[in-house]
């Protein structure tokens, strides 16, 4: 892969509507009636690419950074405003799904309770 910082904001840009829409789909789907489920977190971690390499730093340019496992990590992709993990995960596998498409094979939703 060798995408340029603005080719990467445009997938990046498109991975979040796709998050966004998903999420909000399943909330209006399982509850509808503001009944959350439980709490918690969600995100996309990209495995694989190096910080110190083109694509790496055109990732950090695009907005994503790395954390401490050095995977390049979106939290909160749906950018939903909810405390629902099955909402945000929801809107996370959208994001990855949509990574994946464009060669990010190692894209991957994570989550966890709160």
């Amino acid at each position: 892969m060798n995408y340029t910082v603005t080719e990467l904001k445009a997938i990046l840009t498109e991975a979040q509507e796709a998050a966004y829409t998903a999420a909000d789909a399943f909330e209006k789907k399982y509850f509808p009636d503001n009944g959350w489920g439980a709490c918690g977190f969600a995100w996309v971690d990209i495995w694989g690419i190096k910080g110190n390499t083109k694509l790496g730093r055109a990732m950090k340019a695009a907005g994503v950074q790395q954390d401490y496992t050095r995977a390049f990590s979106i939290w909160n992709p749906g950018n939903y405003g909810g405390q629902s993990i099955s909402i945000k995960e929801a809107g996370a596998q959208a994001y990855a799904a949509v990574l994946k498409r464009y060669g990010f094979e190692k894209a991957y939703a994570g989550s966890r309770m709160d």
